[in-house]
């Protein structure tokens, strides 16, 4: 089973910001949202491209190259031209830190 990695504490993080964190080369995106924290891999399914400095807008991530729309909370493409989801990552708050993990291969 893969370990938790701490992100930040969850005071520093504002509703629909990302933080980045990488583990074991996987780069990810942690955001707060309104009823919750989530993280999707940091990458977009359409061209690769970086998720994280997207814009958001409720619970949704905007690929800045290309437009595709993604939901933070499942990772599913909503629109084109990504078809594809994203990967989506376990996040639990730990002591007030908020921590990830990439269970992807346990």
């Amino acid at each position: 089973m893969s370990d938790w990695v701490d992100v930040a504490e969850a005071e520093q993080f504002e509703v629909g910001k990302a933080h980045l964190v990488e583990i074991e080369g996987a780069k990810i995106a942690v955001y707060r949202l309104d009823d919750g924290f989530y993280a999707i891999e940091d990458i977009c399914t359409h061209d690769n491209g970086e998720l994280a400095s997207g814009c958001v807008e409720k619970d949704e991530v905007i690929c800045p190259r290309h437009g595709a729309h993604f939901s933070i909370k499942t990772g599913e493409a909503l629109t084109a031209p990504a078809y594809e989801p994203v990967a989506i990552f376990p996040v639990r708050l730990e002591n007030g830190t908020v921590q990830v993990r990439d269970d992807r291969w346990d």
